[in-house]
């Protein structure tokens, strides 16, 4: 009996359904006729029967198996190396920003005119009817658009944003294709000079996304060193295809139809404003459903260095010490550059809205008591009047002039004096 265990085991194994139920019953058989005391020759041979049968079903999974892995091989011939997988291979994180602040559905325009919510940068675009539909009709030989802020402003984006649009180009027939660039510069640069970009040329069979940003560790807003590319697919069709961008703090992700094709983990934040460019190609590039939200997709690993400068000074110490912020000598009157350095700490107040700091003006010891005491703490108070331009709550500060009564290094060199011309954000 142990040897019809066995097989019933192994019929279990490389069986199923209708075939299962037919060797079964052939065991079946062969027990009854054990059992009607039928000679072992008659049960052997019965078992050898099934046995037989074993052989021809695991012949059979093993032709099926091949053919399978045949047609699996045909399949992985005809894609490329960079199509896009299914399930968790795909990455289809993008998360839009809730909060719209720009969108264009090109609704209600004019066909033949520039549309109404751009501004033009170079160039040419019109609206256009594409497929029974408005659309924005980048012009083939040269369109660069910006969006149209009412307050005309170049500092719109921040350092948590999305952007998203519809694009169509047909290049079936090969006549050409264009270059495409989403730009996102600084609100002080103008165009060709950005913070980051995402460029690619719709020709070909492949078509390859590139990003160019500046690294972190850069101290201007145009140094694009750092670099990323992948291959995504075909998307000069004729048919619309879906792109978006994710920015949030460092990283930047874009997508093309929901696959995600540029994943960047840590680039210099400054967004403020962005541009659409198209050049080249034998037809016009349409665009629709351009939307920027403020939000974007979270960051993944979150860790110490997703937190801000000032956010790791309070956290470690409890005040924010810096030699950035400038004043035209002998004066209370802040030199431009300091704003960036003023713009950190507003940030972490409007983030933080119940913290209250004390602003500190120290001094070196070059000129008296008399002098210095005022002017530090008239400067501590042209630091206060910035952050309340920012939106910072007034009622949160309270400025402090110290002069050069708390000196942190030696005031017999210029190096010293240095470090003790400085502001402190002392939280309360």
């Amino acid at each position: 009996m142990k040897k019809f265990a066995l097989i019933i085991a192994m019929l279990l194994f490389v069986a199923s359904g209708a075939e299962a139920q037919g060797f079964l019953k052939k065991i079946g058989k062969a027990v009854k006729d054990k059992t009607q005391n039928k000679t072992e020759e008659t049960v052997d041979k019965t078992v050898d029967k099934v046995f037989d049968g074993i052989d021809g079903i695991l012949d059979g999974k093993k032709k099926k198996d091949k053919d399978k892995d045949d047609e699996d091989d045909q399949e992985t011939a005809k894609r490329p190396d960079n199509a896009p997988l299914t399930g968790e291979a795909q990455k289809s994180d993008f998360v839009p920003g809730e909060i719209v602040i720009f969108e264009d559905k090109v609704v209600g325009e004019q066909l033949g005119e520039f549309p109404s919510k751009w501004d033009l940068v170079r160039g040419n675009a019109e609206v256009a009817r594409m497929g029974g539909e408005l659309a924005i009709a980048m012009n083939k030989d040269d369109s660069w658009i910006s969006p149209l802020m009412k307050d005309g402003s170049r500092n719109y984006l921040g350092d948590v944003f999305t952007i998203e649009y519809d694009m169509l180009f047909d290049d079936t027939e090969k006549n050409g294709a264009p270059s495409i660039e989403l730009d996102i510069m600084h609100e002080s640069q103008s165009r060709d000079n950005e913070l980051f970009t995402i460029t690619y040329w719709l020709g070909g069979d492949i078509h390859t996304f590139n990003c160019d940003y500046c690294l972190s560790s850069e101290p201007s807003y145009n140094h694009t060193e750092g670099k990323s590319s992948s291959e995504a697919g075909t998307f000069n069709d004729g048919r619309w295809h879906h792109y978006a961008l994710s920015f949030n703090k460092r990283a930047i992700k874009f997508y093309v139809d929901g696959r995600r094709v540029i994943n960047v983990p840590n680039a210099k934040p400054g967004a403020g404003w962005v541009t659409l460019y198209a050049q080249g190609g034998s037809k016009d590039v349409y665009v629709k459903n351009f939307r920027i939200g403020k939000g974007a997709v979270e960051l993944y690993g979150r860790n110490e260095t997703d937190k801000s400068e000032v956010e790791k000074a309070i956290a470690e110490s409890g005040k924010f010490v810096t030699n950035n912020i400038l004043f035209v000598s002998g004066k209370a009157d802040l030199k431009p550059e300091s704003m960036e350095e003023i713009k950190k700490v507003a940030e972490y107040m409007k983030k933080n809205p119940n913290v209250r700091f004390e602003v500190q003006g120290h001094c070196d010891n070059q000129g008296s008591d008399k002098v210095n005491d005022p002017l530090s703490q008239q400067r501590a108070e042209a630091v206060v009047k910035a952050l309340e331009s920012l939106g910072v709550d007034g009622f949160n500060l309270r400025a402090v002039g110290k002069g050069s009564h708390e000196p942190v290094a030696d005031n017999s060199t210029e190096a010293g004096r240095a470090k003790n011309r400085r502001v402190e954000f002392i939280k309360k």
